[in-house]
């Protein structure tokens, strides 16, 4: 036993909120996060400070939004000289340790605050340096066996392949990661622990073992409301309609459409059985009531949501609401759905305030409400784009045709840099701004939750895109800074 909680970050890569049924999906159960929310909160209206893989983990470190810190794209990660959270646990004498998928840090003195380095990424693929404080407990045979399957899927269509595997469940990135942390909390469970648990699915490739996807059979997914003329419509942004003619699946075969959503939700359930694992662990040991948990993804994935799969610079909620449950029994309220704004940015101050740790000048962040005392907010914010040029349509038109995954990959740094786009959501309203591009987004989610008509232009709707538009431009002036300029000795504000 320890005087202080453990803290267990438990991350999956590319999970929308809508793939659990705690978040109204009618076809895939994910019990383990269920178990887990009965004994913490879930936060019903959680988005991602940017829909982009290294933006959104440095901000969930740094508590700070990508404008501030600056790793605004996936070619750069943590900065020199960021706070961020490994930091100030490493200070308080945790025992810290990452394993699974990185793709944040890379700097030396980054990597040299984890005890334990066992980062694995997408593909079965090892990522940075050799394994540290622990060795993989599986065979690095298993591992390439499920490399060597990644690299030879098939392509079913231009835009996507997808396929199942009979190789061990271990030796897969989720099973592999499980029994890592398991191991972890065994040989740790006497001291006080931080651990990042990074699981890289259900990211593409989309490579499930075989007994996951048969969990989902034509019969049992519900496709997605469409709209027939959506990105047709020239209320939809230039940028919606040139991600949508590389993404969208209405011109591929019915079984490829279900056979990849097959694919992503089979894996969503091999990771829900992992979750379960850990939590047994937990159990086991007895390290449940003085073990904070939180589970979260970084983004998420239209997967059938607006006829696309993966994903791009938008901010439909497919891409930007994503889980986030936070649990410590006996300590943090249990069997709650907060349904006020919250934001992956908030984690890291929620956790240094139940550790009774200062948080940060430079953290933008706030706790969360009902996990803790604070008080609930009915807006929160995302991100995307570092000010580069736009990819038009006129663009596209100029890459070889047909248009998919080939194009994605040769326009994706030109994308992930292109434009300031800049959204605020309350429950009731979503509102996009970017002064690069050629229209703004306002979308009413009582009337359309799907995000199906883009209502900019419709009159009676001006005041509610006034309040918007203010909200965003006093998001935007208050988080402008990044490190903050040291305050002056207190003394100095001591006039007699």
């Amino acid at each position: 036993m320890t005087d202080r909680p453990n803290i267990l970050v438990i991350m999956t890569d590319q999970q929308r909120a809508t793939a659990s049924h705690l978040y109204g999906n009618t076809f895939c159960q994910t019990p383990s996060m269920e178990r887990l929310a009965d004994d913490g909160v879930l936060f019903e209206n959680a988005i991602t400070p940017h829909p982009l893989c290294v933006p959104a983990r440095i901000s969930f470190w740094t508590s700070q939004f990508p404008h501030s810190h600056g790793g605004r794209r996936n070619q750069t990660l943590m900065p020199a000289g960021a706070t961020h959270a490994w930091q100030l646990w490493k200070e308080a004498g945790y025992a810290t340790g990452l394993i699974g998928k990185n793709h944040c840090f890379q700097r030396e003195e980054d990597l040299a605050l984890f005890d334990v380095w066992n980062a694995f990424t997408h593909g079965g693929r090892n990522e940075g340096p050799q394994t540290r404080g622990m060795d993989w407990f599986r065979p690095e045979e298993g591992r390439r066996k499920v490399a060597a399957e990644h690299r030879q899927l098939a392509h079913q269509n231009p835009r996507f392949s997808y396929g199942t595997s009979e190789l061990p469940l271990e030796d897969h990135s989720t099973g592999l990661i499980a029994g890592q942390t398991t191991r972890f909390i065994e040989k740790h469970q006497d001291q006080p622990f931080a651990l990042w648990v990074s699981f890289p699915d259900p990211h593409e490739p989309w490579l499930c073992p075989s007994e996951y996807a048969d969990l989902f059979p034509p019969s049992a997914i519900d496709l997605p409301p469409w709209r027939d003329d959506e990105f047709d419509d020239e209320r939809a942004p230039e940028r919606n309609r040139a991600l949508y003619q590389m993404l969208g699946v209405r011109r591929d075969p019915p079984e490829d459409l279900y056979g990849v959503m097959a694919s992503y939700f089979g894996m969503v359930r091999f990771i829900d059985d992992a979750l379960g694992q850990i939590l047994d662990k937990l159990d086991e040991l007895g390290l449940r009531e003085q073990t904070i948990v939180v589970f979260c993804s970084d983004h998420g994935d239209f997967m059938g949501e607006h006829a696309m799969q993966c994903k791009g610079g938008v901010f439909y909620d497919s891409l930007t609401r994503v889980p986030l449950i936070v649990s410590w029994p006996g300590q943090v309220a249990t069997g709650v759905r907060d349904q006020s704004m919250a934001n992956l940015i908030d984690v890291v101050p929620t956790l240094l305030h139940l550790q009774g740790m200062a948080q940060p000048r430079s953290m933008h962040g706030t706790p969360l409400p009902t996990a803790t005392d604070a008080a609930p907010r009915d807006a929160t914010f995302s991100e995307y784009g570092s000010g580069g040029p736009l990819f038009t349509m006129a663009d596209l038109e100029k890459l070889p045709q047909p248009w998919g995954r080939k194009t994605l990959i040769d326009s994706l740094q030109w994308r992930e840099a292109a434009g300031r786009c800049k959204m605020v959501r309350t429950r009731e309203w979503k509102y996009v701004h970017d002064p690069m591009g050629d229209r703004d987004e306002l979308y009413d989610l009582v009337a359309d939750p799907n995000e199906l008509v883009n209502v900019i232009d419709e009159e009676q709707h001006r005041d509610a895109l006034a309040a918007m538009r203010l909200r965003l431009a006093d998001w935007s002036i208050n988080t402008e800074d990044g490190q903050p300029v040291p305050l002056p000795d207190r003394t100095h504000y001591e006039l007699t």
